[in-house]
């Protein structure tokens, strides 16, 4: 089965830590990586750029307008994600735990339903 582990990012918090803290981080995700991909679990990770560079489209009465910024203001973003295939549900969750933005912020961890 395949879940998506996906990161948010709290830039106020973020500014709290400690160069050490986010140097942990980093390299925390270095360790992740190596651990899914030696397992064989695996299957993707993007980091993703910050909501200031990021473009909303929608289309109405078949005209599509665009917007610069996210599509919802929140104090936290979607920053990256991994995609992993693994057994069991609780395998992921266990996952997610080791990713070390968990320990800052959340990491969500959603089924994947549909693959095209």
């Amino acid at each position: 089965m395949r879940y998506l582990l996906t990161l948010h990012m709290n830039p106020t918090l973020w500014a709290t830590l400690t160069d050490d803290q986010k140097t942990g981080v980093y390299e925390g995700h270095g360790a992740f990586i190596k651990l899914v991909t030696d397992s064989g679990e695996m299957v993707e990770t993007k980091a993703l750029a910050e909501p200031a560079d990021t473009r909303t489209v929608r289309v109405r009465n078949g005209e599509p307008t665009v917007q610069t910024g996210p599509f919802a203001e929140s104090d936290t973003f979607l920053c990256g994600y991994y995609v992993v295939d693994v057994e069991t549900e609780e395998r992921a969750v266990e996952l997610a735990a080791r990713i070390p933005d968990a320990q800052y912020t959340a990491v969500e961890v959603r089924k994947v339903v549909h693959e095209g």
